[in-house]
């Protein structure tokens, strides 16, 4: 790490989290994380979203003086959380109960710093359209919605699936870029520095 440009750690295995920090220029180094991520009876959506990213930038520390990043993204419909859908059935199910709906996406963003930890949460409402039967079936059989909240990607072939997106964009893909940016300005991140270090 040299100094004044402190090397960020990014809590999680999301390819999609990576490349959006990799297009920021920013330094930093990936270190997954694998906590419960067990909703509580109860809680809003939203606030799970930022609980479960504090717990992962917490469970990725490992002594002073680092900077962590981790995020964590929900799909609520109607007030339920879809997860990450066990399988192509399944995928099926989530899809066919979006299919002409909006529904919140919720990513829970946490950066902890050497000094203190900060927890937000962004909510963009994202539109599908009306999906044609053999739609759903292609899309859930692809596989590419199983490792995603809500069983779609907006980044990938599921981008023919959404015609409105309100709110930040990122969110959506899993990382609020422009609420951690800010965030990283606000505590103290060096970000003038490390731009392009």
């Amino acid at each position: 790490m040299a100094s004044g440009k402190p090397t960020l750690v990014l809590a999680s295995a999301s390819p999609r989290r990576r490349e959006l920090l990799d297009r920021l220029g920013l330094p930093f180094v990936v270190r997954p994380t694998y906590t419960d991520e067990e909703l509580q009876r109860g809680e809003p959506p939203a606030e799970s979203a930022r609980r479960l990213a504090l717990l992962k930038a917490r469970a990725a520390a490992r002594g002073d003086g680092e900077w962590i990043i981790a995020a964590d993204t929900l799909v609520e419909l109607n007030g339920k959380i879809l997860a990450k859908p066990k399988d192509a059935r399944e995928n099926e199910l989530f899809l066919r109960a979006l299919s002409g709906k909006t529904h919140n996406v919720h990513t829970g963003l946490a950066v902890v710093s050497p000094q203190r930890s900060r927890s937000l949460v962004s909510t963009a409402q994202v539109s599908f359209r009306d999906l044609a039967d053999w739609e759903i079936a292609a899309y859930a059989a692809s596989g590419e919605g199983l490792d995603k909240a809500g069983g779609y990607g907006i980044q990938e072939k599921g981008m023919m699936l959404v015609y409105g997106v309100n709110g930040d964009f990122y969110t959506v893909m899993g990382l609020p870029v422009a609420m951690l940016w800010q965030t990283l300005a606000a505590m103290g991140y060096p970000l003038a520095e490390a731009w392009n270090a």
